[in-house]
């Protein structure tokens, strides 16, 4: 059997997560280390603080520090995987579960990433339920200011830009339901351009190792190893779309027959399992999860 890893981003985050790992050693030593390089707590904002839970600068890191514990649990469990992928700031924990950076380095990206994007104060971004691809691709096409966001299936899409280019696209297209996003700003769009420019001085001059394991990138969903090419994606990543459909779609091409999603929620698996057929999901989210799930992987 062929496995994918798959890993959530900003979104999967519900309070209380992460929690259940504490009395693991090696994960309550990773949630330290975290707090020295935070300059604050992870496991406070997770049991205690929606409003912050929910706030990009700490929403970010939180969902990286607890997916990547789980990647180290089920590595010291002996499990391991064909090809990864993440989802926005999942792509971050798949390059560390792959092995291109460790887990300090991608923490430190992920929390300057996080810090960019709350500070983004212009355009908004809005979730589509329920269209025909051919005319919001045309519609998208055809109106300034707003582009495709988030390709996330056949389905759902998030389209991102300026409230007037949204408005517009959501006017001309045949749709069962447009819901506004609650953030910063147009994510994943050209109007990120001043955060990703800062963003990616600091990403410069990291070095990205050649990953252990195939990674499908957001902005091009074509599986690969090199760090190089590893790295330009990434930094391509803040106003490049999230082409998870794509993604979706190299599974099977890839052989992949089951995906696991490591971290909180079930958002991945859902779209995977809308997408592709003879995939089969696995959740990961929890320490009950793990050891259920090793017994039946």
């Amino acid at each position: 059997m062929k496995t994918a890893w798959v890993f959530p981003g900003q979104g999967s985050q519900i309070l209380g997560m992460g929690v259940d790992l504490l009395d693991i050693d090696s994960a309550k030593a990773t949630f330290d280390q975290a707090a020295e390089i935070l300059g604050w707590s992870i496991v406070d904002i997770c049991q205690n603080d929606e409003v912050k839970l929910a706030n990009t600068q700490y929403t970010q890191p939180c969902l990286y520090v607890i997916e990547s514990i789980l990647v180290d649990l089920l590595k010291q469990k002996g499990l391991t995987a064909d090809v990864v992928a993440g989802h926005s700031l999942g792509e971050f924990v798949a390059l560390y579960a792959a092995g291109v950076f460790d887990f300090e380095t991608g923490l430190q990206l992920v929390k300057r990433r996080a810090e960019l994007m709350a500070q983004a104060s212009e355009g908004a971004m809005t979730a589509l339920l329920g269209f025909d691809r051919g005319q919001l691709d045309d519609v998208i096409a055809a109106t300034e200011g707003v582009v495709l966001a988030n390709d996330n299936s056949a389905a759902q899409a998030v389209i991102s830009g300026t409230a007037a280019g949204i408005a517009a696209v959501v006017a001309q297209i045949k749709l069962k339901r447009a819901i506004p996003l609650k953030v910063s700003g147009a994510f994943h769009s050209p109007l990120m351009a001043t955060a990703a420019a800062e963003f990616g001085q600091l990403l410069a001059p990291i070095t990205f190792h050649d990953a252990k394991i195939p990674v499908l990138s957001n902005v091009a969903p074509i599986s690969a190893t090199d760090g190089t090419e590893l790295k330009s994606r990434l930094d391509r990543q803040i106003t490049g779309a999230v082409r998870w459909r794509e993604i979706s779609l190299q599974l099977p091409e890839l052989g992949i027959t089951q995906a696991i999603e490591v971290g909180p929620g079930k958002v991945l698996g859902g779209l995977i399992k809308r997408t592709c057929e003879g995939v089969s999901v696995v959740y990961m989210g929890t320490r009950s999860d793990l050891e259920v799930a090793v017994t039946e992987i």
